[in-house]
């Protein structure tokens, strides 16, 4: 009877380990192919598809093939997609037949691809080097001469365009163009949302893509950019319960855990938001961005030891990045290590010298050193650098 009970534990436990796995198999994958290491990637996936048939994984194994150069391998993984989510491979196959310089192939599967629920941006395409064999082609251009998408489409990827380059004004006239034609289009609701929050109209944006996400929960693109909206405005607990929807809904996207980290922090709850960037870091080790964080998160908390190792190792993995240097001599400087500050502020401004807070934090080391002479000098250049901290420091120490 023991037995019995250990063993439907264990499978209850089993079944609900697995249930979180599909997604964490995907962001691991993802990681490995983006640093380069597809083998270690496709040995991942294989043995998730021992476990379930998800499209995803044979489309992230087609993409570890195709980045090794196995064509062959990434067409039958594409084509595995196909069959269990239609037309899920097609962008693949065209890419792939596009590195071949077949542009027929390549063309019919991209045409299935956009006419598919799997359907890219033009702007993507466009942008895809995989096509740069094709794209001078007869059959390219004759390709491009039909409408391939909808004039609402168009202007949206116009829109899109000009908040991405801070032209708000020229997205909004855009906007109107949409809403005369297509005023009461969930698409074009995005789309003033997207140049409300452009405009700063935070209220507004927010209110637009609550109404969206009531008839549609699960909208990625509506969450991301009502995230987007709340972080922007300082609604971070708000940010962070988007950003968890989101995370729910299985996104293979290792970013969102970043930027949840960065909402939590700001929300003051640290704990989870190092469980976040630690998970991040897990996928990826060497991130800079994410490595510089968790160290500030442990200097926040308390932690400078833990706080040190982070900003070493950041270091160690970017020798030549003044922010590096920075956090770390920060770091030092909390915990009054006077020496180790003064030295890594030097690094910094060896590099970065225009930095007028390092001219200034290096002074106040020197200072608390014993080296006055050499701290009001640099003092006086932290002000001619514009920093007007440093003139307390100038008329309490320096001026006899």
């Amino acid at each position: 009877m023991k037995k019995f009970q250990v063993l439907m534990i264990s499978l209850v436990l089993s079944g609900t380990i697995f249930a979180q796995q599909p997604v964490d198999y995907l962001l691991k994958a993802k990681a490995l192919i983006e640093s380069g290491k597809s083998s270690e990637a496709i040995t991942l996936l294989t043995e998730g598809l021992l476990k379930t048939q998800d499209y995803r994984f044979y489309l992230e194994r087609a993409d570890a093939y195709m980045t090794g150069g196995d064509y062959k391998n990434a067409v039958t993984n594409y084509m595995a997609a196909n069959a269990l989510s239609l037309s899920s491979g097609e962008y693949g196959l065209a890419r792939i037949s596009a590195l071949k310089g077949d542009a027929v192939n390549s063309l019919n599967h991209l045409a299935k691809s956009i006419e598919s629920p799997f359907k890219l941006s033009e702007k993507v395409i466009m942008l895809d080097a995989a096509f740069s064999l094709i794209e001078n082609t007869p059959d390219w251009r004759q390709f491009w001469k039909k409408e391939r998408y909808s004039t609402s489409e168009k202007k949206i990827s116009e829109i899109e365009y000009y908040v991405s380059i801070g032209k708000a004004e020229d997205a909004g006239n855009v906007l109107n163009e949409l809403t005369a034609d297509y005023k009461e289009d969930p698409v074009t609701q995005y789309a003033k949302a997207l140049v409300d929050l452009s405009q700063g109209r935070y209220a507004e944006s927010t209110s637009i893509l609550a109404k969206l996400l009531e008839s549609e929960k699960k909208n990625e693109k509506n969450l991301r950019l009502l995230a987007k909206v709340q972080l922007t405005s300082g609604n971070s607990s708000g940010a962070s319960q988007s950003y968890s929807d989101l995370i729910d809904m299985g996104i293979v996207d290792a970013d969102l855990f970043r930027l949840r980290a960065e909402c939590y922090n700001k929300t003051g709850e640290t704990d989870k938001a190092m469980k976040d960037i630690t998970k991040f870091l897990e996928l990826y080790p060497e991130n800079k961005a994410a490595l510089s964080f968790a160290g500030k998160i442990e200097a926040q908390s308390g932690d400078n030891l833990k706080a040190l190792d982070f900003f070493s190792r950041n270091l160690k993995l970017h020798p030549n990045d003044p922010e590096c240097f920075i956090d770390r001599g920060n770091a030092y400087f909390v915990s009054k290590t006077w020496y180790s500050a003064i030295s890594d502020y030097s690094m910094a401004l060896d590099i970065q010298p225009s930095n007028s807070d390092v001219w200034l934090n290096k002074g106040i080391a020197l200072f608390n050193n014993g080296k006055t002479e050499d701290a009001c000098h640099d003092f006086r250049i932290a002000l001619t650098l514009g920093n007007k901290k440093s003139t307390s420091y100038l008329s309490r120490y320096c001026i006899k």
